[in-house]
Formats: structure tokens, sequence, C-alpha cells
């Protein structure tokens, strides 16, 4: 298995959904940066279960200690260890689902290829396990900002057949997403969101939608051509997210309506660099950053567990009915925002960190 991500900037997560605790190493932080749980706490807070209605109804805490590799409230260059306890785990709930592989989830799979699977709540494929991605990612996100300027802001864009409209991304912050708990910065459509998330939890179904991303200060020069593009390393990052089923840049694929002459981005002078007019390519042309903001959408499923009766299979291959137990999710997109942000941090920190040993 693979659970470790990055080249330079390198991050390890560990823990599954109902063990112990979950958390990360990260290796490759730059010595003497400040650092203390108060930089990685709030991304924590707001990926974290229990805090709406619109949410599974876990309740935890998730607070996160810092085991090694910060002194004094320094990073030391030695490997960064967080640790955040399960307090609320209920395995009793999977008891009825140990012989029956959730349909669209990953019980089956990984049951054919470990021939053993965590017997409660997921384990790694549980999105629980994405704790310490946040974490180490509000490292990397510290480091961007400090060192560049970085501002990175995630927000839902869609839920179900709902899309937001006429959002402009030059004035997201935080803040303004955070003003509802669906994370739409609309009004309007967060409302309709909110009601659509509200109706599917209370029929034990569930909801998909889309996460939109602007990186924003990004340097020109990131990316690693061929293979390690920079939007390849972003699809990649985002595709590993649980229930993420698609993922698209710039334009994306809208973008294959138009025609060349108006797709290109013509070139223009800002203040002391070179810019483009408009922004189809995203922020990356030939796979390298091109200075302008970075802008991406994911695409995620409708969360696999629901309490809904469904009629499956068995590991035998017996016919039967799954209503699935335990506490849910009917739709992940709110608390993917702050996950979103976080893989995306990872990619940016890790090529920055690549590009910065070249101009040694």
């Amino acid at each position: 298995m693979s659970s470790t991500f990055g080249t330079v900037f390198k991050v390890t997560t560990f823990g599954e959904s109902h063990g112990k605790s979950v958390g990360a190493v990260v290796d490759g932080c730059p010595p003497g940066m400040a650092l203390g749980e108060a930089d990685i706490q709030p991304q924590l807070d707001r990926r974290r279960p229990g805090q709406s209605r619109l949410t599974t109804d876990r309740d935890e805490t998730d607070r996160v200690t810092i085991l090694s590799g910060v002194e004094n409230g320094r990073c030391l260059g030695t490997p960064v260890a967080m640790n955040v306890p399960n307090r609320d785990q209920k395995p009793g709930d999977y008891k009825s689902m140990q012989s029956i592989p959730r349909p669209s989830h990953a019980d089956y799979t990984y049951q054919m290829k470990y021939g053993i699977r965590a017997s409660s709540g997921g384990g790694r494929s549980s999105a629980r396990e994405t704790i310490g991605r946040v974490a180490a990612g509000a490292i990397a996100e510290k480091f961007l900002r400090d060192e560049y300027g970085v501002e990175i802001v995630a927000w839902v864009n869609a839920v179900g057949r709902i899309s937001a409209t006429e959002i402009d991304e030059k004035m997201i912050t935080r803040e303004i997403v955070d003003e509802t708990p669906v994370r739409c910065p609309s009004a309007t459509e967060a409302e309709q969101m909110v009601d659509a998330i509200r109706a599917a939890k209370e029929a034990k179904d569930s909801l998909g939608g889309i996460v939109t991303c602007v990186c924003r200060n990004v340097p020109a020069g990131l990316g690693e051509p061929v293979f390690e593009k920079m939007e390849a390393r972003l699809a990649q990052a985002m595709l590993s997210i649980p229930a993420t089923k698609g993922f698209e840049i710039g334009s994306g694929f809208a973008g294959t309506r138009l025609n060349g002459s108006k797709h290109n981005d013509p070139f223009v002078r800002k203040g002391d660099r070179l810019g483009t007019l408009t922004n189809n390519s995203g922020g990356i042309q030939g796979g390298i950053t091109n200075g302008e903001p970075i802008i991406f959408r994911v695409a995620f499923k409708p969360p696999a567990t629901i309490g809904l009766a469904q009629h499956t299979a068995d590991f035998n291959g017996t016919d039967t009915t799954l209503e699935a137990k335990g506490r849910h999710d009917p739709c992940v997109v709110p608390r993917a925002v702050p996950i979103v942000e976080s893989m995306a941090a990872l990619v940016i920190a890790d090529m920055a960190l690549i590009q910065k040993s070249r101009n040694k």
C-alpha cells in the first residue's frame, strides 16, 4: 500500500477509521519555520465531523498533537509527526456489514487485494484517513504563505443538480466560504443545497457535488515536465481523495467547445511581469505554472454508505438486502473543501521546494 505522497515535501499518513488514532509524518519541512498546533488545528476544525446537521453525527474534536520535529515553536528539519486520537469510534455499527460488501464502497476491492480488511468504518478507505492529509497540508500551506504569499481557497460549486452561478473567484475568501454550512459562497444556491442535503439525509440517501479551488500568487516556473507536470500532480492528488470521480483545470471540458482563437490566453504586461489577459489555461501552460491563479474543479460522487435498503450480494454471492448502519455523511463536499485545499498545498509546496533546489 502506498501511504506516502511527495518528492521533497513527503507526507505519510497512518491509521484506520475506527482504530486508536490517525495522523501523519511530514519529512522535508524546512528547518527554522515557525510551527505549532495552532497553525494546524483550524483546518482540522473545518474538516471534522459533527459541524452541522448536514454531516455525519460522529462527534470528534480532532485535536492534533505534534509529537516530533518541532522545538520551541520552530521546525528542526527532522520529520514532523502528528497524531489525532479517535474518541467516538463505534465498530459495533458495522457487525451486520462484515459479510456484505457495501455497494460502490471499497470493502470488496480491499478484500480482493489484501485478503483481509478493516472490519469497521472502511479502515484506510474511510474519509477519516484524510485527517493526516489536512494536518500535513496546513504545514505546507504555512510554508507557501510565508515564503510566497500563496492563498488557497476552495468552495462548494455544486450539490446534486444544484450549481452555483456567477461566483467571482477573485473575491472569494475562506471567511466568505464558511458563512454557510454547505460552504457555497452564493447565498441563494447555498440555501437550496442545504435543503437538498437535509432531504437526502432524512431519506437515508446521499448526494454528490463539485468543489472548486483557486490558488493565488503561485510563482511562475513550478512543475516538472513531462511526467510530473503541475496539473498532472494536482490531478493525482485530487483523485486520491476518497469519493472523487473527476478533475478538470482551467476551461476543462467546456474548453473543448471553443475555437483556439477564443481559447488562447493573450499575454499582457502586469506590473513588473508578463501575465495573461484571460485564464483558460488555469494558471498552467506546458505543465508549468505561469503566475496566474491556478483554478480547478473536483467531482465527488454520492457517499456509498446509505441507510436506504439496497438489493445486493454478500461475499459468497448470495442475494441479500443491505441497510447500512453507522454514522455517515449524506454529502461529503462541505467537509471536502479543506481536504482539497490541503492536497493543493502539498503539491505546490513540493514543486516549490524542487524548484528551489534547482536554483541553488
